[in-house]
């Protein structure tokens, strides 16, 4: 007996829900990859100092492709799926709400970006738990974006804001 027959009868003996070593890869592959690209959405929330960090992102990121792809492996519709991930977006909403604070006017509101971040970084995990690895990575890539150079574009547009404004009083 070769060591491969060894290690999938190992792995089918052991763990009835990954029988064998192609699953195991296949499961290993989606959740690592969910929880690669929510680390790196975590990592740029790390660096900007905000409450939700690279932890938080990988978690949840990893939590929500084991949601979806739990019931896959189970012989769950894909069309039922569906409400799992009704049930993941109404759980994510609250854990960003909780990022949320508002302070004494409209213009004092803090943790929106953080809030859309760990809603945007569920959608990854789920997309990553169900095989939509490429879509996945573009969607991170397209959410790094965002989180990389609106900033400066939202500072030049309160800077000339403020200029207009200024040129406006002087007249």
């Amino acid at each position: 007996m070769e060591w491969w027959d060894i290690v999938t009868r190992t792995i089918s003996a052991e763990f009835s829900d990954i029988p064998d070593l192609d699953e195991a890869v296949r499961v290993s592959t989606r959740l690592l990859i969910a929880a690669l690209l929510g680390g790196m959405l975590g990592y740029e929330r790390e660096l900007r100092r905000k409450a939700a960090g690279l932890r938080t992102h990988m978690l949840v990121a990893l939590g929500a492709a084991l949601f979806v792809l739990v019931p896959l492996q189970a012989g769950v519709p894909k069309e039922d799926i569906s409400r799992v991930m009704q049930g993941i977006v109404t759980g994510v909403g609250f854990l960003g709400a909780g990022t949320i604070l508002k302070g004494n006017s409209i213009e004092d509101v803090q943790g929106l970006t953080t809030a859309a971040g760990i809603w945007m970084t569920a959608a990854i995990g789920v997309a990553a738990g169900l095989g939509h690895e490429a879509t996945a990575v573009l969607s991170t890539l397209l959410a790094l974006l965002v989180l990389l150079l609106m900033p400066p574009l939202e500072r030049y547009a309160v800077r000339r804001a403020a200029r207009k404004h200024r040129e406006m009083r002087r007249h």
